[in-house]
């Protein structure tokens, strides 16, 4: 049994590390969440959203901007409502 690779190198390198990255942020986010770190699982889940905007941006997946840009409206929404 052999295990083929696909090179990663240039766009696809960068959008694989932002991809895994993002996703890294999101479920440490979610654990933050889980245990009531209030407003630090929102800062994770800021970044998080971010590194997937860019991922659909360099992919050009527009239900991944979208679904993305919504959720990174509703969370600076939320972030600014606490501030004030």
């Amino acid at each position: 049994m052999t295990v083929s690779t696909i090179p990663l190198t240039g766009r696809t390198r960068v959008t694989f590390i932002v991809k895994w990255a993002a996703s890294i942020v999101q479920i440490a986010g979610y654990a933050a969440t889980g245990f009531g770190w209030t407003p630090w699982n929102l800062y994770l889940f800021v970044v998080g959203v971010l590194g997937w905007l860019a991922v659909g941006v360099l992919w050009k997946d527009r239900a991944i901007i979208l679904i993305h840009l919504v959720a990174l409206g509703s969370m600076l929404a939320g972030l600014a409502s606490r501030s004030v």
